[in-house]
């Protein structure tokens, strides 16, 4: 199968840009239908037809800072990642990958190699020409378990290269993959001579837009317009700041001062609070926040009897959650995916719904009527919120736990080491794409070492399955995902609450904005007026 593309391809199509007066109502009934792009580069506010401006700075809202050791891992803060590298390839809503360092690419026959043909006008910030040697040193990063890369076992589907000059290569592959794309999505290039400074922050010397000013730990991370990208007059804007704001109130004080252009950590319930002011506008991401789920270590007795798992699955209301803690803003479901996704089903989101009285019943048949456990969760006020109603609901079925507050970084080190306690509430991503991807890819779902450390050699052989079938056909490659969900809601090791849907919130003043599905912002066409 050949896909050429001899140039990038057209922006994503423009979706629903929501202002303020009467919005919320519609948010709430918004449905997940895969939206990536938030306003594209050429759609402009009514009365403004002066299109792209040159210059200015637009200042970034994050609650939490930049951590340079998970630069190859997904993160809760990614949004660095594609302003100052760039990666193989860029998914569109229907994920269709369209060009960005690749041009053009051919699948062989038998499904177990892939031609690249990549630009020959690239260079790093500092000036080396980019070539086919950072896309094999690219790949051989993330299948270095240092990195603790989620797409490390795709990456290490990738067992040789052939390099057929510069700007030509072959991937050979083990096997075939469904999710081959997703990785190219997924994989900064960054420059192989200064990757171990890169983790540290002390150098992140990249392809992409802008390029590293100064990163001020707990403060902020500064980023410059790179004169050297490729993308003829791109980008428009002069610099970037990603500024650390934890508190929410603070942060959203921020937006309404027009101290902050962007920020896509506004809490859901929050969002009214901002939505009718006429300077900024509200706009939802359907696949790009990921999933709230509530995490089960299965080696901690008597959580490795499967029937006190689903009876947790049907102690939780969902809609509630949905509504007090996130504002509405995401779907409420048992399974990990979205709308958007080939594996949704309207059975595998309702597979449990909120029945204390069940999760009773299911407690007395194994034997407990009560129990006691510690619930770790992120120390931010959505984080918070979610918790406290998971320990509510927990109570009425009978079970009493007690909140763990963690700050993110500490949360992320214990999630990829496997040191949770009994049960913990975080945010998932990776059901936003090829729906393999979450279980051979994200932690909490990975079929050879997850953070539950659940084990199963059935598991394993349908991930496996549902990997390896690349060209098996939509009608088997459906049933192939449907195994995955049908061992994913029986075992309950991860029990999905909401579906989230990603809201940015923006200055009136800030146009083209966009993400990838691995919430990396995209600033390449931003522009302020």
């Amino acid at each position: 199968m050949t896909e050429p593309h001899p140039s990038p391809s057209p922006h994503p199509s423009r979706r629903s840009t929501l202002r303020a007066t009467g919005a919320g109502a519609l948010l709430l009934g918004l449905g997940l239908t895969g939206c990536r792009s938030a306003v594209s580069a050429s759609s402009y506010r009514a009365g403004d037809d002066s299109g792209p401006r040159r210059g200015g700075t637009v200042s970034v809202a994050i609650n939490s800072d930049f951590t340079p050791s998970l630069l190859f891992s997904q993160s809760s803060q990614p949004l660095q990642n594609r302003l100052l590298f760039n990666t193989l390839t860029r998914y569109d809503d229907a994920l269709k990958p369209h060009p960005e360092l690749a041009t053009s690419w051919t699948y062989a026959k038998d499904g177990r190699s892939v031609t690249l043909k990549l630009r020959d006008d690239v260079t790093y910030h500092d000036g080396r020409r980019f070539t086919a040697d950072d896309v094999i040193f690219a790949v051989r990063n993330l299948q270095d378990p240092q990195r603790a890369a989620q797409l490390r076992a795709t990456a290490a589907a990738i067992t040789d290269f052939e390099k057929r000059g510069d700007h030509e290569l072959v991937l050979k592959l083990a096997h075939p993959v469904t999710n081959l794309f997703d990785l190219f999505e997924f994989m900064i290039i960054p420059d192989r001579h200064t990757v171990e400074q890169a983790v540290t922050g002390k150098t992140l010397n990249g392809t992409g837009p802008f390029r590293l000013k100064k990163w001020s730990p707990g403060s902020a991370l500064s980023l410059i317009r790179n004169d050297r990208y490729f993308k003829p007059g791109r980008p428009y804007l002069d610099a970037v700041e990603l500024r650390v704001i934890p508190q929410a109130e603070a942060l959203i004080s921020s937006l309404r001062s027009g101290q902050s252009h962007l920020s896509y950590q506004v809490p859901g319930k929050s969002i009214r609070t901002v939505r009718d002011n006429p300077d900024l506008v509200v706009t939802t991401y359907d696949t790009g926040a990921g999933a709230s789920y509530l995490g089960v270590n299965t080696t901690i007795a008597p959580f490795d009897d499967k029937t006190v798992r689903q009876a947790l699955a049907w102690s939780v209301d969902r809609d509630r959650i949905l509504k007090q803690s996130l504002g509405g803003y995401g779907l409420a479901s048992a399974a990990p995916w979205p709308k958007s996704s080939p594996a949704y089903t309207e059975a595998n989101r309702t597979h449990y719904t909120y029945d204390p009285a069940k999760a009773r019943r299911l407690l007395k048949s194994a034997g407990h009527s009560r129990l006691t456990a510690p619930l770790l969760h992120l120390n931010s006020p959505e984080s918070t919120a979610i918790a406290e109603a998971v320990q509510y609901d927990l109570q009425q079925a009978g079970v009493r736990v007690t909140l763990q507050p963690t700050d993110p970084a500490t949360a992320q080190k214990k999630l990829i080491s496997q040191d949770m306690p009994a049960l913990w509430t975080m945010d998932h991503g990776f059901a936003q794409v090829q729906p393999a991807t979450l279980a051979v890819s994200a932690y909490p779902f990975n079929e050879a070492k997850n953070t539950s450390k659940y084990r199963s050699e059935h598991y394993t052989k349908v991930v496996r399955e549902a990997w390896t079938a690349a060209g098996a056909g939509t009608a088997r490659q459906h049933a192939l995902e449907q195994h995955v969900s049908d061992v994913l809601l029986d075992e309950a090791f991860i029990i999905d609450l909401v579906v989230q849907g990603s809201v940015q919130v923006a200055s009136s003043k800030l146009h083209g904005v966009t993400l990838n599905k691995f919430m990396y912002l995209n600033l390449d066409d931003a522009y302020l007026v």
